[in-house]
């Protein structure tokens, strides 16, 4: 390793720039960040279910993946909460979408048979799974793989709908 470094010290001193060693702590820090914007998603998302008194047995097997998207929406459908990693799917923050309903994502090429299905089962009350043509902020179009149930609280009233997206090919 020794006439590596030398070799190395020769090549760097010739060319103007400083070379920074990379050290472990540069990965773990990437890493912890991403974990930390879930841990926040997870509690967020059970301040929500605490809130409305959620009767929803799957949140306690909750863990978010990187390419999966969680959206809560009240039972009129307006969106009150998105989890961080939104912006990579649509290029909305969940702020810019917390209040709007889903039809933000909808445009001239969503199916209008697919958003009847979806329709009729949100006013039936029962989960749902369909991949949907969405379209970015920058109007561009993805294919939104939606896996969403209703969610009752403890009196069996409907207070939210789930939904776990992601964008598929």
């Amino acid at each position: 390793m020794k006439a590596y470094d030398e070799a190395a010290g020769k090549f760097y001193s010739k060319i103007n720039i400083s070379p920074v060693p990379l050290v472990s702590w540069d990965i773990h820090s990437m890493n912890f960040y991403g974990l930390c914007e879930k841990g926040k998603d997870v509690i967020l998302i059970q301040n929500i279910a605490e809130r409305n008194r959620w009767a929803y047995r799957k949140l306690d097997n909750l863990s978010l993946l990187d390419n999966e998207v969680v959206v809560i929406t009240n039972n009129d459908l307006t969106i009150v909460h998105a989890t961080g990693n939104i912006v990579s799917m649509t290029g909305y923050t969940p702020e810019e979408i917390i209040g709007n309903t889903p039809k933000l994502f909808q445009g001239e090429g969503t199916s209008q048979e697919t958003l009847g299905k979806i329709k009729t089962a949100i006013e039936r009350k029962i989960p749902f799974e369909a991949v949907v043509l969405n379209y970015k902020k920058d109007g561009s179009t993805y294919n939104c793989e939606i896996k969403a149930e209703p969610i009752f609280n403890n009196r069996g009233q409907l207070v939210n709908f789930i939904a776990f997206e992601k964008e598929v090919a």
